[in-house]
């Protein structure tokens, strides 16, 4: 009963922080561009990565793991953070934070759609209803409620929203041809990442002068989204005694969010994305249903 206790501590903790994330993306591309959102940010997931695994006296384990197993890393780091972060805020760049959040959330089924094809699991009447009704959900964010006239309010957001779903879905593929702690594969992937993300700056962006707003910006998304909230919620897990129970407080996570996005970035929560979020957890549900069959 106690190791569930500290479980829920755990995952609220986390679901509470990774809530602000979507007003935090918002706020921080007012004063950076994606790239340099990315690169910052980046760095700074990695310089905590780095500090945790050098009191847990693993760093030498880290980079034994990263020589043998380089291709492999090189793969997942190409995909998260590199290509990952890079469309998904590219994606808030373009979209209301309330839009491009929901739709990431659609992640889960994407990655039952590709493992079907690509690590031979069975599709079930349970994955196809609820995918006609989460991308319904999506439909209705896309043409903001207006889902009979297919007028979309920015299509091309719309899309890369979609696609970071595909490129996390991949992410998630490859992952399970590691079997190393979760820590030392996310720094090995933030290292290499941060190298391949520098080359991509140098080449298509330049350095702007840092201020007090752009350091908190980064600092924070770095911190919260892509390392602490992530040591967070491996720990609630590690003391569930009930994994579905601690997993099923992330369906909080988008509400909050709304909350947030609303007061702290100033957006005006439509019907429209209350419906389909309504709509998107429905089918993640029934989809959680399949997996408990």
């Amino acid at each position: 009963m106690q190791n569930q206790r500290l479980s829920y501590i755990f995952a609220l903790s986390a679901v509470l922080l990774w809530s602000t994330v979507a007003t935090a993306f918002k706020i921080s591309l007012r004063v950076l561009s994606p790239v340099e959102l990315l690169l910052y940010s980046s760095l700074t997931s990695l310089l905590f990565l780095t500090t945790v695994l050098v009191v847990k006296k693993k760093i030498k384990i880290a980079f034994n793991y990263l020589k043998e197993h380089f291709f492999l890393i090189l793969i997942l780091a190409t995909i998260n953070p590199f290509l990952y972060y890079l469309v998904l805020f590219k994606a808030y760049n373009l979209l209301p934070a309330q839009e491009a959040q929901s739709i990431n959330y659609t992640w889960a089924l994407t990655l039952s759609y590709l493992s079907v094809i690509f690590l031979k699991h069975k599709l079930s009447v349970y994955d196809i209803l609820a995918g006609i009704i989460a991308y319904f959900g999506v439909l209705i964010i896309a043409t903001k409620g207006n889902i009979f006239t297919l007028h979309f309010s920015n299509s091309y957001g719309v899309f890369l929203a979609l696609f970071s779903t595909i490129l996390w879905s991949f992410y998630w593929i490859f992952n399970t041809k590691s079997k190393v702690d979760p820590v030392i594969g996310l720094f090995c992937n933030f290292l290499v990442g941060v190298i391949l993300i520098l080359i991509y700056f140098i080449s298509f962006s330049h350095f702007q002068t840092l201020n007090i707003k752009t350091v908190l910006s980064s600092v924070y998304v770095g911190f919260f989204e892509m390392g602490a909230t992530y040591v967070l919620w491996l720990k609630a897990l590690k003391y569930s005694t009930s994994t579905s129970k601690t997993a099923n407080l992330i369906f909080l996570s988008p509400f909050l969010s709304l909350i947030f996005i609303h007061f702290i970035v100033g957006e005006k929560i439509e019907t429209s994305t209350i419906i389909a979020l309504v709509f998107i957890f429905l089918g993640l549900i029934i989809q959680r249903k399949k997996v408990k069959t």
